[in-house]
């Protein structure tokens, strides 16, 4: 009968510690950087332009939110084909906003495309359509009626 020889163990040296640990930080140090590259090409992190600017106008705007909150209006965003927009606006009651005048601005996400400017044109009471490439945006509205002007956005899109 043959006899099974056992392999020589071989001790783990201080070599081999070395080469685990230079492993296990490269691969650390090349996921952060290839995680800080990506997040630095998908987003600028300018949310505004000027923080001073913008924190000296923060009290108008959140006046300006609370007069749109008091209105009750409300909007439902929706794709109409690939390459149209719907805006329904209602009242607080529930009864469509006919007669306004809508301006539009959808922007993308992360810039990657330029804004689009829309004048939605109303199709029935309190619809209102304006084209829109395919694609993830960024809503904002502007609707000017009964001597009200109301402002909205949606991420719907």
């Amino acid at each position: 009968m043959a006899q099974l020889q056992a392999k020589p163990v071989r001790p783990f040296t201080g070599r081999h510690m070395a080469l685990v640990m230079i492993g296990f930080f490269g691969v650390v140090i090349a996921v952060n950087v290839l995680l800080a590259n990506l997040a630095v090409s998908t987003f600028s992190g300018t949310v505004v332009e000027n923080s001073y600017v913008a924190s000296q106008e923060f009290n108008r705007w959140l006046g300006a939110a609370q007069a749109d909150k008091a209105l009750g209006w409300k909007l439902a965003i929706a794709r109409e084909g690939a390459d149209k927009v719907r805006f329904t606006l209602r009242d607080a009651i529930g009864r469509p906003l006919t007669g306004a005048a809508v301006r539009a601005q959808a922007d993308h996400p992360l810039g990657a495309k330029a804004p689009v400017v829309m004048t939605p044109r109303e199709v029935a009471p309190g619809v209102y359509e304006a084209a829109l490439p395919a694609g993830r945006w960024h809503v904002g509205i502007e609707a000017r009626a009964l001597g009200h002007v109301w402002h909205a956005e949606d991420d719907a899109l």
